[in-house]
């Protein structure tokens, strides 16, 4: 490797002298380490005749493609710095986004009155990016949002689930300017859905429970008229949006709970059309380190 550093330090520099100087070693053992490069590739890659210095024919071959050698070799080794960090976390979550930020934090400052951890690394995704690292082994544990009917690749594939707690998928809108729900769920007019995306469990339950809204087949009835007008796998997202008055979201009453006591957001179904939602920590198959069987144990039998 050092060869090479210098052999690309004496390219740019043109000078011996330099080269041995910016690469901070002693000129004689600068040269002897490029006469050593040579005779590696059995051919000459200096001029030495010309001043400042140039490279051969088979230099300037060379040169070109050794940097990119050195680029391979320097991706290789941060690579293989992070796959080490990555190893060295005790526990690896993947979480969706609404529960990495408003649930996962304050559940696992509870686990740790009584789980000593150590490293824990998190990865936020939607729930498809989710059960990819959980399938690619890359995280013991996925936390997401799940509901009875509603079956992803985890269940398909028998991952062992725990129910960690529940929550309520919310109708809200903005209000109007007399506090009502600026738009109402059930009143006849068009109804202006903001919806989850594919890739997200919440819209998965959603498309399931609310089918007539999120998913009509045909000869469904739906409840009302609809529109989707805006899609995104984030429920902040769609949080912002439903502030802003685009339309109504199903929100978890965790993420909306202070916008609703500050009237910012209103119920757009007076009470009804609220959807039930699991809070759900699926784990590996295989046998895990001590303290994720530890943690596992905890969870599962609590």
């Amino acid at each position: 490797m050092e060869w090479l550093e210098d052999f690309l330090a004496l390219a740019d520099t043109g000078n011996f002298s330099r080269a041995a100087e910016a690469r901070a070693i002693a000129q004689p053992a600068f040269s002897r380490h490029i006469r050593s490069l040579e005779e590696w590739v059995g051919v000459d890659l200096v001029d030495r005749s010309a001043h400042p210095v140039e490279l051969t024919a088979a230099g300037k071959r060379f040169h070109p493609l050794l940097k990119e050698v050195l680029s391979a070799l320097e991706a290789a080794r941060i690579k293989a710095h992070a796959a080490h960090d990555e190893a060295a976390a005790s526990l690896r979550f993947a979480a969706t986004h609404v529960l990495s930020l408003h649930f996962f934090p304050r559940w696992l400052a509870g686990l740790e009155e009584t789980l000593r951890m150590g490293p824990v690394q998190t990865v936020s995704d939607s729930m498809q990016g989710c059960e990819e690292l959980m399938l690619q082994r890359r995280v013991q544990f996925v936390l997401c949002y799940g509901a009875d009917g509603s079956t992803g690749r985890l269940d398909e594939g028998g991952y062992p689930v725990a129910r960690l707690g529940g929550d309520v998928l919310v109708p809200v809108t903005a209000p109007d300017g007399a506090g009502r729900p600026l738009h109402r769920v059930g009143d006849g007019t068009m109804l202006p859905v903001l919806a989850y995306g594919e890739g997200s469990a919440l819209g998965r339950i959603l498309r399931h429970r609310l089918r007539a809204v999120f998913a009509p087949g045909p000869g469904d009835q739906p409840m009302h008229p609809v529109s989707i007008v805006f899609t995104a796998v984030n429920g902040a997202l769609l949080r912002t949006m439903a502030l802003q008055g685009r339309g109504v979201a199903w929100l978890p009453q965790t993420l909306v709970a202070e916008d609703l006591r500050a009237g910012r957001l209103v119920d757009a179904g007076n009470g009804d059309h609220q959807v039930p939602v699991d809070i759900r920590l699926y784990r590996q198959r295989a046998e895990m380190a001590q303290v994720a069987e530890s943690l596992w144990k905890l969870v599962s039998t609590g």
